[in-house]
């Protein structure tokens, strides 16, 4: 018989998590700021990050609270095109954060199951299309054509264009620093995606 595979241990978080009573005064005021737009909560997922570095985390705060609350992007879209980065990224707690808001926003339990399991949704509807394609074309060649830019123009306009561009942007700094720095999922949770190397590969998304 083949050896058994030892269970693959949990890598450690990078960034020790934060107690609220040793923050500094700018640590205390960034985080009075997100509880401003985003409600009371513990010092977790990117935000337990971003207060390490208040300076530049309160400008990514402020910016990723724009992102979601304040841009000229629908809802759904927005919240749609944050679980395709999700997914891209197999960014767990981006996924766990969003994933309920965007079905309440309007995005189909099916599409939400299918990009889950790295399959291209096969319900989208127009306005998710063009959304998903832009990201995945502009994951896969880092442009977009004339043509699937023209597709999501029709729909957000210029400055929606430039908001959905920071929005791609902002989400994947999110992403980014959560898989960095090994930032765990609230306790219960239960992964979205395999991680990378933890049995097969996950299949891409587009």
């Amino acid at each position: 018989m083949p050896p058994r595979k030892s269970p693959r241990r949990k890598s450690p978080p990078r960034l020790r998590e934060l107690v609220e009573s040793e923050l500094s005064e700018r640590q205390r005021t960034m985080l009075n700021d997100i509880r401003a737009t985003r409600g009371a909560g513990t010092i977790g997922g990117p935000f337990g990050v971003f207060l390490h570095a208040p300076e530049f985390g309160d400008l990514a705060q402020r910016l990723g609270a724009h992102c979601r609350y304040r841009t000229a992007v629908p809802p759904h879209l927005s919240e749609f095109a944050i679980l395709v980065i999700a997914r891209l990224w197999r960014a767990q707690y981006e996924w766990h954060a969003h994933a309920a808001i965007a079905e309440k926003a309007g995005i189909r339990p099916d599409t939400i199951r299918d990009l889950k399991a790295g399959r291209t949704p096969k319900r989208l509807r127009k306005d998710e299309r063009a959304v998903f394609d832009f990201i995945g074309e502009l994951h896969r060649t880092r442009r977009v054509s004339d043509r699937t830019y023209g597709r999501l123009h029709a729909l957000l306009g210029d400055a929606g264009m430039v908001e959905f561009a920071g929005i791609l942007g902002y989400y994947t700094l999110v992403a980014m620093a959560l898989n960095v720095f090994r930032v765990p999922l609230p306790e219960g949770a239960v992964p979205a995606f395999a991680e990378p190397g933890a049995g097969r590969t996950a299949q891409s998304q587009t």
